[in-house]
């Protein structure tokens, strides 16, 4: 004959756990003990099952009992017992964190992935950029001197158009015309070097 003896008789859950949710529902704290108390466990052992992690099982156990507390009024009695509803709301929340924790997963891969995929050589990017820092010299010692200063001006000391209408004492539609002529040869100029 095989006996199972307990340190600790287990707990008798209440008779009526809808009775409990309906005090619950009224915001009973003491009921809602009893209510934990009954349904932590098989909460906590289902949600184990299904994401084989204490520490998020623990968590995600909280999660659904907090769940329960502040969602008792969409417990309807006449659809089925408490144990059952509880169960499909743990369920429900170990699923997502699942879903949750393997999308985290596949983002951090992806990641990892696109950052081993390009390589960055610092010595062939420092070559290029010298280079065109030298195309760009030579096409702007191609420009007129008045196209080149407007353009130095503007670009390299940053200011605007009318700024430059200004320092140059020359009048704004002249540095336009002056600005559209020197960006047209250095675009061709620069199309040519390419």
């Amino acid at each position: 004959m095989n006996s199972v003896a307990y340190l600790y008789p287990p707990a008798e859950p209440p008779r009526n756990l809808k009775d409990l949710m309906a005090r619950v529902t009224r915001g009973d704290h003491e009921a809602f003990g009893q209510l934990y108390d009954a349904v932590a466990g098989p909460v906590y052992g289902l949600v184990r099952r299904v994401l084989r992690d204490e520490a998020q099982s623990e968590e995600v156990t909280q999660e659904v009992m907090l769940e329960v507390w502040r969602g008792a009024a969409r417990y309807e009695p006449h659809r089925g017992d408490v144990v059952p509803w509880v169960m499909t709301i743990a369920h429900r929340r170990a699923v997502d964190r699942v879903r949750h924790c393997q999308a985290a997963a596949e983002r951090d891969q992806r990641a990892a992935a696109r950052g081993r995929e390009t390589p960055f050589d610092e010595v062939a990017e420092q070559a290029q950029t010298h280079l065109d820092q030298q195309q760009v010299r030579h096409c702007l010692r191609g420009l007129t001197g008045p196209q080149r200063e407007s353009v130095l001006l503007a670009y390299y000391h940053g200011l605007t158009y009318r700024e430059v209408a200004e320092r140059l004492s020359t009048p704004l539609g002249t540095v336009k015309s002056r600005m559209r002529d020197a960006l047209i040869r250095l675009r061709d100029c620069l199309e040519a070097g390419s």
